[in-house]
């Protein structure tokens, strides 16, 4: 991730990405930038970035997301204000993008905008604890499946592979191989292996060569 003006995290659902996107969203405003997130999660019973609003407003970052999200009114829809992420070029925009189809394509609405300003990165966010990606070949099926629904490339891939509440920090550590050989399938960079708060202590001087993502509970 080098700081590009979209960052896109997308992965197959359970991949832990919102919380990845927040995290990454938190640490861009702590430099000062005009910070917005956008959940594009079209299908409402996974919207996550809205749980965390009090949080976003705090920090001063615009939460952009369906009128419908946190809601029981089960209708797929994209933010009413979805374009502000390609038009308001002042805005460090963070996208969390579903990992299914129509998630995919969601974004799609707005891909060719993405690429022709061609400043973005997106991200595949893995979690080889979840069993459609806990080897590298379904995770590489997930991964050309989002890419072309979405009608853009991933760019490089962050490793979240945990157990949720439950995680210990050999999970972490049994999962870096996993992490390189999806890199090496893929020919994108391994950006970082994220490390949960309840854990990072444990872990600290123990992954060597690769890039933490600390994650806080913003959930």
């Amino acid at each position: 991730m080098n700081g590009k003006r979209i960052t896109i995290f997308s992965g197959h659902y359970g991949s832990g990405k919102t919380n990845v996107a927040l995290t990454y969203a938190l640490s861009e405003r702590a430099k000062e930038k005009k910070v917005a997130i956008a959940d594009i999660d079209i299908v409402n019973p996974y919207f996550r970035t809205k749980d965390s609003e009090a949080l976003l407003k705090e920090r001063g970052i615009r939460l952009i997301c369906s009128d419908y999200a946190n809601t029981n009114v089960d209708i797929p829809a994209l933010p009413q204000d979805i374009y502000a992420i390609v038009d308001d070029k002042s805005l460090t925009c963070i996208l969390d993008v579903g990992g299914d189809e129509r998630g995919a394509l969601a974004l799609g609405r707005i891909s060719a905008a993405i690429r022709e300003e061609n400043d973005y990165d997106m991200i595949f966010v893995a979690n080889r604890f979840r069993p459609l990606t806990s080897t590298v070949e379904g995770a590489m099926e997930v991964l050309r499946e989002i890419e072309a629904a979405a009608g853009l490339r991933f760019t490089a891939i962050v490793n979240n592979s945990n157990l949720g509440a439950e995680t210990a920090p050999e999970d972490i550590l049994s999962s870096v191989e996993f992490g390189k050989a999806l890199s090496e399938a893929a020919g994108l960079p391994l950006a970082a292996t994220s490390v949960s708060e309840s854990v990072y202590e444990a872990l600290c001087g123990r992954m060597s060569g690769l890039y933490p993502i600390r994650l806080q509970k913003h959930l």
